[in-house]
Formats: structure tokens, C-alpha cells, sequence
């Protein structure tokens, strides 16, 4: 393996004064010879910039590295760089605070050293995965939890505009509410938000060749399996390392992950935590419009609301906040907001009127107490008197009660499989289930945490012979957890629920083993999992 590459930033030296009389110079000569050199400032944290390829091979991987070994000489942080995936010992990686998969692809790692970075993580390290880096490891189920979603494809390089849902981020703050660039946009294989913390999504409104429809995370992050991961969809162009935006983006990301500075990434998936989200960083709306205003923070506003006008925000989960606080201002006739749980027209959480300001650079803070939500996001509804109501300049959520005991996950977003394929039925929830099934098949959830897991419950339908799931921990192969068996319901869409109680045991990782007789067996639409506090 070829020496890692090593910048570290220099620290200047101070000029002693000259000496003020010629007899305080000769005794100076007379002393011993001391030499002073200025030294190396010891960094701060340390990076691996991991850029091996197994697949398709970007020509931007060397303008990325300079840029991250410049972030790195201006940041006092230190940047190592390989291709040797003979790095990726349990030794050689724990001197790193975090490892850059910089638009890596294919199968880079061998089992040994899959274990290792498997380790290094659970032991606090930190990753950060840069474009490609999506387009890599598809047989290693923890390295696809660990990024959040596979690659799946992309349309031409072209313009697009990118909206930041979290202008408060140390990866995002310093962009505006909607930011429009040229790069290479992924669409992945499913929508991570449910499992990360979403920083950026693209409106495929503004490009041609997104197929992930209103809702498309391109930035992300989350706590995972005891360390910290941060990805990126851009990075596709050697212009984009040029690009101060963009490598301020990488900054916050890399700060981020190896615990340099406190983000939101590194709590909880689903615990709001006190987070503010701006007003026209929407993920969805009807009617609204970004207003700028010198007094709102960030320069902005969701503004020209009228009655009947909705604003979404998919990033923000009610479910767990008692309280928000919404910054507001108005010149018009004042109204009413209602705050909804997963859509403009779920169920109502609370609602709180907003007065006139008496000018649109007026703002005031409302706040109202939340009933707690029953799906992500939050969605605000105005309603109100003719003409423009009020703007709203930023929105924040503070934590209430415990995350629910429940989480159902939709069958067919599985992130490994055997066998089985995606099916399409009318009623299943979202359109579709795992289907296919015969016996010996299998589907994962890497993500899952089995350590407190206590029953699952399986939405399932059988026009076949119907069967039984057996549950594992950690791979199909792995302990037995419980085992549920799957009646004939006589129908592809006719659906019936079968749940059992499980034993808990420590792991991350739910794995659904199919058995039965001949044939096609049943389709699984969703699963429920119960789990202690």
C-alpha cells in the first residue's frame, strides 16, 4: 500500500524583538546555540478519503480529494487519502474521526474489511458518503443502512433547483432557501426519510428524468448503529469541488460526522429536538410564494398567502413535539394557522391565531400547544379574510413525549431480499407488496434494532397456499425471534393481519424467512413492530 498523503496545518512563528544594546547582543553570542522551528499544529480531528472504484470511475475523484485535503489545510483538521481497501483494518482506522467514501463504486471491500468498518462505526466513527458512494456495496445490507438508499439512476447533467428543508444545519446554513446548480441528479431505490434526517431535496419540477416524485432527498444524515453518517447525491462534476458552496456543503458534512460540531443529525430519528425549519423551505405547498424581506431570517419568507393556501414540511415530525413556534408578520388581514400530521388534510393538532404586525418587516412569535401526530410531517393550512393574510418566516418544533412504541414499514422497501420481487396491488397500502414469495425466500431490514423488539404484526394476502415467517435477528440465519404462520385469505387483494410475540435480542437487523408448500405462498403488505420504551 502506498504512504497516505498528509497535510497538516502550519502554525506561524513570532520574531523575537531585537535586542537593545550591543553588550545584551554579544552575550547572546556567547550563549549556547538554540535553534527555533516553528511546529505543526496537531489537528484537530482526522479524515480517510476512501475513493476506490470497482465500477463506473468519476473523473472528478482527484479534484475531490484536493478539495478535502484544502478544507482540511483551512480547517485544521488532518486528510488522508487511499484506494487501498487494505486500510480498512480495525487498527489503521481507529486514529480517523471519519472516512469520506468519496464516489466509490462496486463491491470495494472485502468481508474482513466490511467487518472492520462495521466496528469502527459501532465504535463511534463517522461516515460520509460523497455522490457514487450510493453506487456501492449493494450485496452489504449494513452499508445500505448506513447510507440511507441505493442508487438507482440518473438523467443527463443538467440545472436543478435544490431546496434546503434545514437552513440551520452546519452543512446547509450558509445556503439560500432554494438553490439552483448543474450536476448529475440520482434517483435512488426508496425514499430514506423515514430513517434519516433530511437536509436537501431536488424539485423535479425544475429538471427532467426524476422519477421520485414530490418527494426527493438528495442530502441526508443520521445517528447509525453507535457512530454518525452524512451523504450527498452531488459531487458528479469536477466543477462542483470549485464551487465554495459546495465545499462548505462537504465541510459541515465531514464537521458533522466526526463530531466537530452539535447538528441534528446526530439525534434520534423522529425527535424534533427543538428544530427550526424556514418558511420557504417547504417540501410541498399550494399557493405560497417566497417573499423576500430584509428582516426575516435567512432573507425570506413563505409569503402571499392567501385563504385555503397550505405550506408542508416533510422534515419536521409532530408526532413526538408538544409545542410550536411559528415567526410571523403581517400588513394584511391576519388569520389563522392549523397544524396537520402527514398531509394538509390529516388530523388536526392544534391551531393558533396570528395577529397584524402592522408591517410585512414587523414579526411576532405565536406559539400553540400539538396533540401528537400520527405520521411524519408537518403541514401548516391559512385561513383567514380576503386578500394576503401573513407571512411566515420560520417554524420550531419543541420535543414532547417519548417516540411511539409502533413503527410500520411497507414490505417491499426492503434493503436485501431472496427471491422475492415487488408486487403491484390496489390494496395494499402504498400500491404494492413483497410478492413472488416461495419457500426459502427472504427479506432484510439492515436498519432495524431487534434489542427491544417485542411483537410484529404482518398485513398479508394468499390467493396461494399460504405459509408461515419465521423472524430473524441480523440475517436470515441469524437467532429466531418468533415465528407467525400466514392463513389463506383467498385473494391477492383480499389483505388480513397476523402478528406474534417475539423475544428481543441485542442486533441490528430484522430479517422475514418464508416457508410453506409448493409454489407461490402470500404477499406481505407491510409489518408492525412493537417495541419497548
Amino acid at each position: 500500500m502506498s504512504g497516505p498523503i498528509r497535510f497538516r496545518r502550519r502554525r506561524g512563528t513570532r520574531r523575537r524583538p531585537l535586542l537593545p544594546t550591543l553588550a545584551a547582543a554579544l552575550l547572546g553570542l556567547l550563549a549556547p546555540l538554540t535553534l527555533t522551528c516553528s511546529a505543526d499544529a496537531a489537528p484537530s480531528f482526522k479524515v480517510l478519503v476512501f475513493s476506490k472504484t470497482a465500477g463506473f470511475r468519476h473523473d472528478s475523484i482527484p479534484a475531490g480529494i484536493a478539495a478535502i485535503q484544502k478544507l482540511g489545510q483551512d480547517n485544521g483538521f488532518g486528510v488522508d487519502a487511499t484506494e487501498d481497501s487494505a486500510a480498512f483494518t480495525t487498527a489503521n482506522l481507529a486514529q480517523y474521526q471519519a472516512v469520506v467514501w468519496l464516489s466509490t463504486t462496486g463491491d470495494v471491500l472485502d468481508t474482513a474489511q466490511q467487518s472492520a468498518f462495521e466496528q469502527y462505526v459501532r465504535s463511534g466513527g463517522g461516515y460520509a458518503g460523497v455522490h457514487a458512494a450510493a453506487d456501492t456495496e449493494y450485496d452489504w445490507p449494513w452499508y445500505g443502512s448506513l447510507v440511507g438508499a441505493y442508487f438507482d439512476s440518473h438523467p443527463a447533467i443538467q440545472q436543478a433547483a435544490v431546496t434546503v428543508e434545514d437552513r440551520t444545519d452546519p452543512a446547509t446554513a450558509h445556503l439560500p432557501a432554494r438553490w439552483t446548480r448543474t450536476d448529475e441528479w440520482y434517483n435512488y431505490r426508496a425514499n430514506p426519510r423515514a430513517r434519516v434526517h433530511v437536509l436537501t431535496t431536488l424539485d423535479e419540477s425544475s429538471y427532467s428524468g426524476g422519477t421520485m416524485g414530490g418527494d426527493h432527498p438528495n442530502t441526508w444524515c443520521h445517528p447509525y448503529d453507535g457512530g454518525r453518517a452524512w451523504y450527498t447525491g452531488m459531487g458528479h462534476t469536477q466543477e462542483n469541488w470549485a464551487d465554495p458552496a459546495f465545499t462548505t456543503l462537504i465541510l459541515g458534512g465531514i464537521r458533522t460526522v466526526a463530531g466537530a460540531v452539535t447538528s441534528a443529525c446526530n439525534n434520534p430519528i423522529g425527535t424534533p429536538g427543538g428544530t427550526t425549519v424556514q418558511g420557504e423551505a417547504w417540501s410541498s405547498q399550494s399557493g405560497v410564494m417566497v417573499a423576500a424581506h430584509a428582516a426575516a431570517h435567512g432573507g425570506a419568507t413563505a409569503g402571499y398567502i392567501d385563504n385555503g393556501d397550505w405550506s408542508g414540511y416533510a422534515a419536521l415530525d409532530a408526532r413526538t413535539a408538544s409545542t410550536v413556534t411559528v415567526r410571523v408578520a403581517s400588513a394584511g388581514a391576519g388569520g389563522t394557522i392549523g397544524f396537520h400530521s402527514g398531509s394538509a388534510t390529516g388530523p388536526l393538532l392544534g391551531s393558533v391565531a396570528v395577529p397584524v404586525t402592522g408591517g410585512w418587516e414587523t414579526f411576532t412569535n405565536v406559539s400553540a400547544t400539538l396533540a401528537a401526530g400520527t405520521a411524519p410531517g408537518l403541514y401548516l393550512t391559512y385561513s383567514g379574510g380576503q386578500g394576503a393574510l401573513f407571512d411566515v418566516d420560520d417554524l420550531t418544533l419543541t420535543p414532547g413525549s417519548a417516540p411511539p412504541a409502533t413503527a410500520t414499514v411497507q414490505a417491499e422497501n426492503w434493503t436485501a431480499q431472496n427471491g422475492v420481487q415487488a408486487a403491484d396491488h390496489a390494496g395494499a397500502h402504498g400500491g404494492r407488496t413483497a410478492g413472488w414469495i416461495e419457500a426459502g425466500d427472504w427479506i432484510g431490514f439492515a436498519g432495524e434494532d431487534t434489542s427491544r423488539l417485542t411483537r410484529i404484526s404482518l398485513r398479508t394476502a394468499s390467493a396461494g397456499s399460504g405459509g408461515t415467517t419465521a423472524v430473524h435477528s441480523g440475517s436470515p440465519t441469524g437467532p429466531l425471534l418468533g415465528t407467525v404462520t400466514v392463513p389463506v385469505t383467498g385473494s391477492w387483494d383480499s389483505f388480513t393481519d397476523v402478528a406474534t410475540a417475539v423475544t428481543p435480542r441485542a442486533g441490528t437487523g430484522l430479517y422475514l424467512v418464508f416457508n410453506g408448500g409448493g409454489g407461490f405462498l402470500f404477499d406481505v403488505d407491510d409489518l408492525t413492530l412493537t417495541r419497548t420504551g
